[in-house]
């Protein structure tokens, strides 16, 4: 269960939901484009920033922000949590009947908000925004396309690797959301499970021109690995082929010693026994250590910790007070 995470008579048209690490810089520089799209749009808005605690000074900017624009909603987590709980804790906290969750490096361009506006009172609850163009190395590229398809290899559904986390979804695509409450998440995976009707549109991602990505390869590489075992249990199943197939490799391999002892003559050395059970050695170990990431994770269920804790909410609208901090609970 969750505190009070927002004012409970606040409703919005649209809330904007933007998650913030690294990105000091580019704030002012989006909350001008932000202000200057949102208001032709609806009749009223707000903006939820949310500072992931980098170390940089997002958060004093978020500050003056919520000091200066009513239509500001500056929250802080307790901790670093990663983009997916923050993207969490910003949907938690905003009150809007759709919000639209975009990055904070001005890559996702607040003029393409409209667009997916548009969709969504067409009567779509999902609209998703599909990179028409990437400003990636080509290194990353290939191992975006590797990966999502080794995710449709082994969960047997397949992802748009163009697909981000710019999007925009109704209320009750919100609320549906916010009730998952495992603490390795993806955002557009639980879209997919939420279902409701949902759409995509194609816009042209900026280059970057401030900064650079906060994702390493090593956060890229575990990102990706709690992906496979967010989506799916199937790896188990593949475990249990890879463990019928080096049993069955072992009998055939039996088999034509035994052939050979009898047809020519022994086989020489112990070279050939010493390679299969190195192999079937790094086989069980692989199997074993596949089966304990579940157990793992099974674990961290059980617990029901919070998955977080919003620290401080500076809401411009009341004067830049600060609200009751909130905490997301597993399995809420």
């Amino acid at each position: 269960m969750s505190s009070p995470a927002r004012p409970a008579d606040r409703r919005v048209e649209l809330s904007v939901v933007v998650p913030v690490y690294g990105c000091a810089d580019t704030l002012r520089a989006l909350h001008e484009r932000l202000s200057a799209v949102l208001p032709r749009l609806v009749g009223s808005y707000e903006i939820v920033f949310v500072d992931d605690r980098g170390r940089d000074r997002s958060w004093p900017v978020l500050c003056a922000l919520a000091a200066e624009d009513p239509a500001v909603v500056a929250c802080r987590m307790s901790r670093n949590v990663g983009q997916q709980l923050a993207i969490t804790a910003g949907l938690e906290q905003c009150a809007g009947a759709f919000a639209v969750v975009m990055d904070c490096d001005l890559q996702d361009p607040p003029e393409t908000i409209p667009r997916l506006l548009e969709a969504a009172r067409a009567g779509f609850d999902i609209v998703l925004a599909r990179r028409k163009s990437d400003h990636q190395s080509s290194g990353r590229l290939f191992a975006n396309r590797l990966y999502f398809g080794l995710l449709a290899l082994i969960s047997g559904r397949r992802f748009d690797g163009e697909l981000g986390a710019f999007s925009l979804i109704s209320r009750r695509v919100i609320d549906a959301f916010l009730r998952f409450g495992e603490r390795d998440r993806h955002y557009l995976m639980i879209l997919a499970d939420v279902g409701f009707e949902t759409t995509t549109i194609d816009y042209d991602r900026a280059s970057r021109s401030i900064g650079r990505s906060s994702y390493s390869i090593g956060r890229l590489l575990a990102h990706a690995l709690s992906g496979l075992f967010f989506t799916t249990t199937r790896l188990l199943h593949w475990v249990i082929y890879a463990g019928l197939a080096m049993a069955g490799s072992g009998v055939a391999f039996a088999l034509v010693m035994v052939l050979r002892w009898f047809l020519y003559t022994p086989p020489p050395g112990w070279t050939s026994l010493i390679v299969v059970q190195l192999l079937v050695g790094g086989v069980v170990s692989l199997c074993v250590g596949v089966t304990g990431l579940y157990v793992g994770r099974i674990f961290e269920a059980v617990q029901q910790r919070p998955l977080y804790f919003v620290q401080d909410r500076l809401d411009g609208a009341a004067g830049a007070r600060r609200r009751p901090a909130a905490q997301r609970a597993g399995g809420s």
